[in-house]
């Protein structure tokens, strides 16, 4: 495994040093990117960073991706629009009856939406902001609920893309059950601790069983005593916030929303791919929309085109990510990481040690997927030459992808979440994080003592 040693964290110190200053997101992805590419060509860097621009680019899952968000927000306008999302909110907020049970409603559909995070961080956010502003919830709450529904749901259902990709890693590294990757992806399920913790402790915070603290606390404060719903970062030089709010073209109607959202995730599910879905999803817009006089042909199409534009800062973001991810890449981070702490992994801290590694890795690369493929055929053949439990070091190993997927700033999760939810991805680092720190350590310890169990 070759790697470029102590200096190959450099591009990802960069980035979460920028980012905290600047309380920006894009442009420290970007010049974390290029610091990657100077330390990898020297003075050559511009045209390899360049490259590596193009590769990305031109990436059939980059452009999917494009596609998929781009797509999102068209479909987010357009409910906006037709009144749909308000005809939603408002039943919401007739059968929700106080704040604490708006948040739980969240919750609950959040875990409802378990085909893919994409689907759950950009539709709940959508039926549900305006019932919890109505109770005063800060959106930085709001964001943490939906996250928290996001990965940690999906890996915890066996027939969601999270799922997929996961049980074809470990068919891939002989990790079987029932001849199966899929029966071993069931069997790993009890051991996936950091997903089943941090979608569990959502209520205690939704009810204040779990008082909150921090970062937290004070939006919470600012919301309940001046109903202000939006972080500081969202309001204008008037005090006022700078998020548009749109004024419905006809009579809200849930069904204007329900149906869409049904079909989108129906295709999903049927076609297993989230493009198709929402393409559909849109044309339904159009044949329900139009008749009603909601708005004409070209009304129709300006507000796709307007929400697709909303995406623009969205899809930077997902894409400058990429970009680090090259530059990580070629300076060899992951393997490097995982070769510095391979020397204290024994069968007692196995799980725990590859859970905060690999957390740590998806943490810092944004890449969760792509991190786990690369743990998976180095830390597995290690638990069996140790003697741990397979299920269980997997386990570590999809929590940890779930982890990163709950706390990258800059990932794709908590971008959609972030936009979804109309706050800035760093008011979401600020005081989110803090929060996840609980659900960490508690599944830290509960892999330390399966491990010492089990071993």
């Amino acid at each position: 495994m070759e790697h470029y040693g102590l200096i190959s964290l450099i591009p990802v110190l960069t980035v979460v040093i920028l980012a905290f200053v600047t309380r920006r997101t894009f442009e420290p992805l970007l010049i974390g990117s290029v610091v990657g590419f100077i330390l990898l060509e020297g003075a050559g860097f511009f045209p390899a960073w360049l490259d590596a621009v193009y590769f990305v680019m031109m990436d059939g899952v980059t452009v999917w991706i494009i596609l998929v968000c781009g797509l999102f927000g068209s479909l987010i306008k357009l409910l906006e629009k037709s009144g749909g999302a308000l005809g939603f909110s408002a039943m919401a907020t007739k059968h929700t009856k106080s704040r604490g049970a708006s948040l739980i409603v969240t919750w609950i559909l959040g875990i409802i939406v378990f085909v893919d995070d994409y689907l759950n961080a950009l539709s709940v956010g959508t039926a549900m902001r305006k019932v919890t502003d109505h109770y005063k919830v800060p959106r930085e709450m709001l964001a943490y609920v939906i996250n928290s529904t996001g990965a940690a749901v999906c890996v915890l259902i066996p027939f969601s893309t999270w799922s997929a990709f996961m049980a074809g890693q470990l068919e891939a590294n002989n990790v079987l059950a029932g001849g199966s990757g899929t029966g071993a992806y069931i069997a790993t399920i009890p051991y996936i601790l950091y997903a089943w913790v941090a979608v569990l402790i959502v209520p205690l915070f939704a009810l204040k069983i779990l008082p909150r603290f921090g970062p937290m606390k004070k939006a919470e404060e600012r919301a309940e005593t001046t109903g202000q719903v939006f972080p500081d970062s969202q309001l204008g030089e008037d005090g006022k916030t700078e998020v548009l709010e749109f004024e419905p073209l006809g009579t809200p109607r849930v069904i204007n929303f329900v149906v869409p959202m049904l079909l989108l995730a129906g295709i999903t599910v049927y076609t297993e791919d989230m493009l198709v879905g929402v393409i559909l999803a849109i044309v339904t817009c159009a044949v329900m929309f139009i008749p009603q006089k909601l708005m004409s042909f070209n009304e129709f199409f300006d507000n796709a085109l307007d929400g697709f534009k909303d995406m623009v800062l969205v899809l930077g973001i997902i894409v400058a990510a990429f970009f680090l991810q090259q530059a990580n890449e070629g300076l060899g981070l992951t393997p490097y990481i995982i070769e510095t702490v391979e020397p204290l992994m024994n069968a007692t801290l196995l799980p725990a040690i590859s859970f905060a590694v690999v957390g740590f890795l998806a943490f810092a690369t944004g890449s969760f997927w792509g991190v786990a493929a690369i743990a998976f055929p180095i830390i597995i053949p290690l638990a069996s030459s140790v003697g741990v439990n397979q299920f269980l070091v997997s386990g570590a190993i999809i929590s940890a992808a779930a982890f990163g997927s709950h706390t990258c700033f800059y990932g794709d999760a908590v971008t959609l979440t972030s936009a979804s939810s109309q706050i800035k991805n760093m008011d979401y680092a600020k005081t989110s994080i803090p929060l996840v720190v609980l659900p960490t350590i508690i599944a830290i310890i509960m892999y330390l003592i399966m491990g010492a169990i089990m071993a």
